[in-house]
């Protein structure tokens, strides 16, 4: 990844996320001030974000259409236990 190449043959996808955190840690006395650009770069590599943001996305639907279908099935229950 440091070489800048990707697979392809091009530019890597996140080279210029590396770049920016690389050039912050050799301008920067403590790590910690370049944590951002760190978390950018990783969230390049690995998407975990982006996944964690999919799965709640997911299962708040989830949730909704357990509700919905809950809801229709007491609304079409309660008519027979006159």
């Amino acid at each position: 990844m440091a070489s800048g190449w990707g697979i392809t043959g091009n530019k890597g996808r996140c080279y210029d996320f590396w770049m920016d955190f690389s050039e912050c840690m050799s301008r920067c006395r403590e790590p910690k001030d370049c944590s951002l650009l760190r978390e950018d770069y990783l969230e390049c590599l690995h998407h975990s974000k982006e996944f964690q943001r999919r799965n709640r996305v997911y299962k708040e639907e989830q949730r909704k259409l357990r509700a919905a279908a809950q809801k229709a099935d007491g609304v079409c229950g309660t008519g027979s236990h006159h």
